[in-house]
């Protein structure tokens, strides 16, 4: 009868050790043929592209630009004594926030009133889609009237320089944009 003189544990050790070797090998691979720029076809799949797809995806670039619109369209300024603001004296942003304990991602949403020539702005409203929230938000900030109009501030005046924020919890960012308000 053959009996062996090696312990469990020495035979656990070669084995993470044989595993540890052939993740780095591997490793070592994949970054030697990025670096090399040939492409190994395997079965008519290429790695080469496969690999260099899957690390631009996660790592970010800083040659990335942001694309601008082809036509943009400029609100018109009023200088006349009724009319003194336009859409781009009101500054509508948001932020990620920290989510819910229960996972649920959170958004703060900032409305300025950034009007150079002093002015006050009332009855705004935003486009916001079907816009909706895993906690109530006070309606007296934000209110979905009906689909894609809800009304900031119930409607109320946003001095000269003022903000306000409030929060809200969804899957998904609301895209918010200005439909419409009153100069005063």
């Amino acid at each position: 009868m053959c009996t062996s003189t090696s312990t469990p544990s020495s035979g656990g050790l070669r084995q993470r050790i044989a595993v540890v070797t052939t993740a780095f090998s591997l490793l070592m691979f994949l970054i030697l043929l990025l670096h090399t720029g040939k492409k190994i076809n395997i079965n008519g799949f290429h790695m080469k592209r496969l690999i260099s797809s899957a690390i631009n995806d996660v790592l970010p670039s800083p040659h990335r630009k942001l694309l601008a619109p082809k036509s943009v369209d400029r609100p018109t300024r009023f200088w006349d004594d009724t009319n003194k603001c336009s859409e781009s004296d009101l500054s509508v942003g948001q932020i990620p926030s920290a989510p819910l304990p229960s996972g649920i991602p959170t958004y703060t949403v900032e409305i300025v009133n950034v009007c150079s020539s002093g002015c006050d702005i009332a009855h705004i409203h935003l486009r916001c889609g079907w816009f909706s929230s895993a906690f109530p938000v006070d309606p007296i900030l934000f209110k979905r009237i009906r689909f894609d109009d809800c009304v900031v501030n119930a409607g109320r005046i946003l001095g000269n320089g003022e903000s306000f924020t409030f929060q809200y919890a969804n899957t998904y960012s609301y895209p918010l944009s200005i439909s419409s308000m009153t100069c005063l």
